[in-house]
């Protein structure tokens, strides 16, 4: 496979220029199709014109827009010229975005028009479209070699529990990653369709991957249920990524489902949340052809942790793999005792070189090497391995804990659940207790009495959620999981306004 060595050019030289790389559904004028070649120039002239305007080795250069072809060209033109891109989260409120610009020290914006007055007064803005045109230099030039774990790219984390953290990401950290996953296979006859964010890693190595790889990306500039299966139909995707509340969002599509042809995909990957038996069975009724996978992975390291069995075992539907062979990993107690289930903690060529502006927390890094990713795995006798919940929100009731993901996935066997949430509240006796969101299915008649004894009958009775309310659709955070701090706030109040029953 080619050899690459900046980040930003992760163009295959030995191979037609001409092909359709990106078919983006966004920007001001519909659907625009960008070769390998017009990537190619448009990121060449994003370096040239990052120098011109005297942007120094190691500078921080932020993106702040919908996806569109220009974000990917901006993206690899900042890591080309030496420079440090900095992806940011558009769903953030305003001082959220002040605060990441500041913390990253970014000497320039690339943003697209809606969001140029997000962008603080006192920052320099480049918006795409014209502006952006006219700021291209266009020419050759000759990506910076980067020194052995120099800074390519901050990303954000969500902020989910607190203010933001910049993940310091090298060079070398995410060509390790596409040289793992290009590992083996040819990629380039495959058309992936791409709506998650840039500014999240699920998409933006899933970008990199199809660019090295000479596949062609089909790029929406967010997520809608609706379009995202006539993206579908009308470019004929043979991959699919996402996260798990985004295909059971397309998933209650039905009407335009059957009317749409959805027969040439051929995979779907889903990640960055657990995935529920009953979403597992109705997306094999969907996409009857398609091989789905459950993966893992972490912003501070990587997409690259589980893969297929060595002796060829088949892969249980809730286990995210086995571990790569690449990376090392070791599930351990709070004492450091390694057991069968417990927090994850893992060590590859992809781990972070820490947080930006936050030498407090060097503490996620173990003595060895080891990143602690905080989310508690089982693993079974085989060595596949199976997501529990995030340690983060776990709860005790009554001296037990309660990895919400779990209860979860136990109230969406029942055949009228689409969608669970569960939460915890306080109680005066238990310390906390869990409370549940539910979705129904279209149709489907459903009482809280109904999701309570489902719990009872097929969990211990502290995992029955006290309190069962209904929702038409779970809030989504930025990054397209369920919003859990919003659903813990609107609980708390339907509590304290006695709506606990409902």
């Amino acid at each position: 496979m080619a050899s690459f060595t900046n980040l930003g050019d992760l163009i295959r030289r030995d191979r037609d220029p001409s092909k359709v790389a990106v078919i983006d559904l966004g920007g001001e004028t519909g659907p625009r199709e960008f070769s390998f070649a017009a990537i190619d120039a448009m990121a060449k002239g994003v370096a040239r014109g990052l120098i011109a305007r005297g942007l120094k080795r190691g500078d921080r250069v932020a993106i702040l827009s919908l996806n569109r072809a220009e974000y990917i060209a901006a993206y690899y033109g900042i890591m080309r010229a030496g420079l440090i891109a900095v992806p940011v989260n558009f769903k953030f409120p305003a001082s959220t975005i002040d605060y990441i610009l500041r913390d990253s020290g970014a000497k320039l914006v690339f943003c697209d028009a809606p969001r140029r007055d997000d962008v603080p007064a006192d920052f320099p803005a480049i918006a795409f479209g014209a502006e952006f045109d006219a700021f291209l230099d266009p020419g050759d030039f000759e990506s910076v070699l980067p020194a052995p774990d120099e800074p390519a790219m901050f990303l954000y984390t969500s902020g989910s529990t607190g203010t933001p953290k910049g993940v310091v990401l090298s060079h070398q950290s995410h060509l390790w990653v596409v040289e793992m996953r290009l590992a083996g296979q040819d990629i380039e006859r495959h058309r992936y369709l791409i709506a998650a964010p840039l500014y999240h890693m699920n998409a933006l190595a899933l970008s990199k991957l199809a660019s090295a790889g000479y596949a062609s990306i089909v790029l929406m500039p967010q997520f809608a249920a609706r379009d995202y299966i006539e993206a579908i139909g009308t470019y004929h995707c043979t991959w699919l990524t996402a996260v798990p509340p985004m295909v059971a969002m397309m998933l209650r599509e039905n009407d335009l489902l059957a009317r749409t042809d959805v027969s040439s995909v051929e995979f779907v990957r889903m990640g960055s949340a657990p995935v529920s038996p009953s979403l597992w069975a109705a997306l094999a009724r969907a996409l009857p052809q398609a091989k789905a996978t459950n993966a893992y992975g972490t912003t501070e390291a990587g997409p690259v942790v589980f893969g297929p069995h060595p002796k060829g075992l088949p892969q249980p539907p809730d286990s995210v793999g086995y571990p790569h062979p690449q990376v090392q990993l070791r599930l351990v107690e709070g004492d450091g005792r390694s057991v069968s289930q417990g927090v994850l903690e893992m060590k590859c060529p992809a781990v972070m070189l820490g947080y930006h502006n936050r030498p407090d927390l060097r503490g996620v890094i173990t003595s060895d090497g080891f990143y602690v990713t905080r989310d508690v795995f089982r693993r079974d006798e085989n060595g596949f391995h199976y997501f529990v919940g995030r340690s983060d929100d776990m709860f005790v009731c009554g001296g037990e804990n309660i990895y919400p993901g779990e209860v979860e996935r136990m109230l969406e066997t029942h055949p009228a659940i689409a969608q669970a949430a569960v939460v915890p509240i306080e109680d005066d006796i238990k310390g906390q207790k869990p409370v549940a969101f539910v979705v129904k299915k279209d149709n489907a008649t459903l009482s809280a009495e109904d999701v309570k004894q489902h719990a009872l009958a097929h969990a211990p009775p502290n995992e029955h959620p006290r309190f069962v309310w209904f929702l038409d659709k779970l809030p989504l955070a930025s990054t397209n999981k369920v919003d859990r701090a919003a659903l813990t706030a609107m609980a708390r109040e339907r509590v304290k306004a006695g709506n606990g029953t409902v």
